[in-house]
């Protein structure tokens, strides 16, 4: 992108400009190394303690690399509903926040030497070969660092590119060629342009991210061109009944994960479209496996598929229940999916935490679940008091009042 000499005078006075703060939080490739939310990047959402991260997921049509990322993830408790949701970046780095204003710090002398030293280097920019600028630059590290974040603010690729081959810094030289990808709108284009990317010299680490990226794209051409063609036949019930929102082209993993356990579910794990592949295929923890196909079935009210993915079976064939990611977040993800209250019941039943679980009853109105668990507790007057919560006449009604002329129960109150 070519600037003119009145946009980079304009980027110099800006007050939002970044002057001289070179932070290690800031630099590109701590970003690369820190970000999960990449293509294969879904430990954070498994291993971070806040559980709100679990729920970073849904098919929104954003695809990967948009710069206005209007909703990339959306919250599993808003799972496939049409509201906007907080977005985040699907692409390697995390995404370009709002610069810190410095000029408020600024005394009016500080404010004058920022602007020189910064006119200075689009002079030198202009006026001096390539070759003598770099080497002058790289005796001067503060200016180095100044000049760098300049050519990626104003999107000098190539000064950029020929800078970091000066200074034999190969990561960094990597990265930005990566970055490219994003300029590339033609999704074969793309791919042959991330293959190229994938013996670059990045850490091992970094490495594996650009070649999950370079594969799930494959993946996800594949896959689009299949379901297009089912689409358009009309003989597929679940194209029919619910026509799909946008392309799967570059969406993220995760991303691409809810669309295959929505679409693709029971398929063979043998296909490329099936979730037990992407699974796989790239390492996608149990954690974020379950909540992902729990919100794709749910939303499709296929409660034998949410059975199945919480039962278990040993080896002297015995069944139980068991939810990686807890089963009070199962409620709530089944009851913002409108389950029945008897599929609500099941579930909230299983909630090994007596208060959580009367909470929830409570909540969503599971009575049976409540007058059990108070029966149970033997607490009469906890019970007296769900009595006037329930509708007169009705059954639950009629069972409390069963439970409370019992000689057989020895209340403790």
């Amino acid at each position: 992108m070519n600037r003119t000499k009145g946009d980079e005078e304009e980027y110099w006075n800006s007050s939002k400009f970044k002057a001289f703060t070179f932070d290690d939080e800031d630099d590109e490739l701590s970003q690369l190394k820190e970000s999960k939310r990449a293509v294969n990047s879904l430990r954070d959402f498994v291993d971070d303690d806040d559980d709100d991260d679990l729920e970073r997921v849904s098919w929104s049509g954003e695809p990967v690399g948009s710069r206005t990322r209007p909703g990339s993830f959306q919250s599993l408790s808003d799972a496939l509903s049409d509201t906007p949701a907080k977005s985040y970046a699907p692409e390697l780095g995390r995404p370009k926040g709002e610069y810190r204003d410095y000029s408020n710090d600024w005394s009016p002398s500080d404010t004058v030497r920022r602007l020189r030293k910064g006119k200075v280097l689009i002079f030198l920019k202009r006026t001096l070969s390539k070759e003598i600028l770099f080497r002058e630059l790289e005796v001067r590290q503060v200016a180095l660092r100044h000049l760098i974040h300049f050519l990626k603010e104003i999107g000098d690729q190539k000064l950029l590119l020929d800078l970091f081959r000066f200074l034999d810094r190969t990561e960094e030289l990597a990265l930005s060629h990566y970055r490219e990808h994003l300029n590339i709108q033609d999704p074969d284009k793309r791919k042959e342009f991330l293959k190229t990317c994938v013996g670059l010299p990045f850490s091992a680490e970094d490495s594996a991210h650009i070649q999950d990226h370079y594969t799930l794209l494959e993946r996800q051409i594949i896959i689009e061109a299949n379901d297009r063609h089912l689409e358009s036949a009309g003989q597929t019930e679940i194209f029919r009944k619910h026509p799909r929102k946008a392309s799967i082209l570059n969406m993220p993993l995760v991303t691409t994960l809810f669309y295959s356990c929505f679409y693709h579910y029971t398929e063979a794990e043998g296909t490329f479209s099936s979730p037990v592949n992407l699974k796989k295929t790239f390492k996608i923890p149990d954690k974020q496996y379950v909540l992902t196909a729990l919100a794709a079935r749910a939303k499709l009210r296929a409660w034998n598929d949410v059975d199945a993915l919480f039962t278990t079976k040993n080896w002297l064939g015995y069944t139980k229940k068991r939810a990686p990611i807890g089963f009070h977040r199962v409620v709530e993800i089944l009851h913002k999916n409108n389950a029945p209250v008897q599929i609500l019941q099941e579930y909230v039943n299983l909630v090994e935490d007596v208060d959580t679980k009367l909470n929830l009853a409570t909540k969503f109105k599971c009575h049976d679940v409540v007058i059990d668990t108070y029966r149970d507790l033997k607490d009469r007057q906890q019970l007296l008091a769900y009595r006037s919560k329930v509708d007169k006449g009705s059954a639950e009604e009629e069972k409390i009042d069963a439970l409370l002329s019992s000689s057989q129960i020895r209340w403790k109150n």
